[in-house]
């Protein structure tokens, strides 16, 4: 059974959260999950039948699909994700947190990991590239990157922090273009979320979370020659058997096939 947590952003939160964690599996029998040296693998420390992945946010859909086949080919096995920001899966796993396979958005993500950590070679599964989404009836009339541009407008893009930020920055320097931003949210599902609701003209986010909005949204493409690509990294950071078989899973012709349908393009 596939399982979603979300990921708090500062190590206060985490360490609340993994208290949080603790109590539950005391009331449930459940063997603890120590945080800490010696710890990072979720898989042992809960006796071999459950793998956490933490993942970007942008990988949410996609990613529980290749879980049910993952868990359908592996009798018992239980995936449970944490879908956040990159750089907030980061801070995690550099602080303890127990996590068997890590997929980021950028491989820019990669950089602040500790050495430790690694426990195989990053590898490039999927790449991602931006398009601009409006609420279905477009009320700003959006229909290419120049319309970005207006105080009028209210615009929402992810943190400078975060992949689809750190891409965003790009993007506007890469078409010297210097809109005027209404908020910065904290990944991109949140980013969309404002749009989908109607509290936002427009928001840029990665094409796939588009194509997953479906009728929610309208996308507006943006040209490949003013464009920003994403490489999506996976590596496992446990010694579990189970985590290099998820990532080989990711990287098989199944999983690459739920990776295109989703509107990803392979590496």
């Amino acid at each position: 059974m596939i399982r979603r947590a979300s990921i708090p952003h500062t190590p206060v939160v985490i360490a609340v959260s993994v208290l949080s964690l603790l109590a539950v599996t005391a009331c449930t029998g459940t063997p603890d999950v120590s945080v800490g040296a010696g710890a990072t693998s979720a898989s042992t420390a809960r006796g071999g039948d459950v793998l956490t992945v933490l993942a970007a946010a942008s990988l949410t859909d996609v990613f529980e699909q290749i879980a049910t086949d993952f868990e359908a080919d592996h009798d018992g096995v239980d995936v449970q994700f944490s879908f956040a920001a990159s750089s907030a899966i980061v801070a995690q796993v550099n602080e303890g947190a127990p996590a068997d396979v890590i997929a980021l958005a950028g491989q820019g993500s990669l950089e602040p990991l500790e050495r430790e950590h690694r426990k195989s070679e990053p590898v490039v599964f999927t790449t991602n590239s931006l398009q601009i989404a409006v609420p279905p009836d477009n009320p700003a009339n959006i229909s290419d990157l120049a319309d970005l541009v207006g105080t009028d407008l209210i615009l929402v893009v992810c943190e400078k922090e975060v992949p689809c930020g750190s891409a965003a920055q790009k993007l506007w320097e890469k078409n010297s273009l210097t809109p005027t931003i209404a908020s910065y949210e904290k990944d991109v599902r949140a980013t969309l979320t404002k749009v989908e609701l109607g509290e936002a003209d427009a928001g840029l986010v990665y094409r796939t979370d588009i194509t997953e909005a479906g009728s929610r949204v309208l996308g507006i493409e943006i040209p490949a020659e003013q464009n920003v690509i994403n490489s999506y990294p996976i590596l496992t950071v446990s010694e579990a058997a189970l985590a290099q078989a998820f990532v080989e899973e990711v990287l098989s012709e199944r999983g690459q096939a739920h990776l295109g349908d989703a509107g990803f393009v392979s590496p």
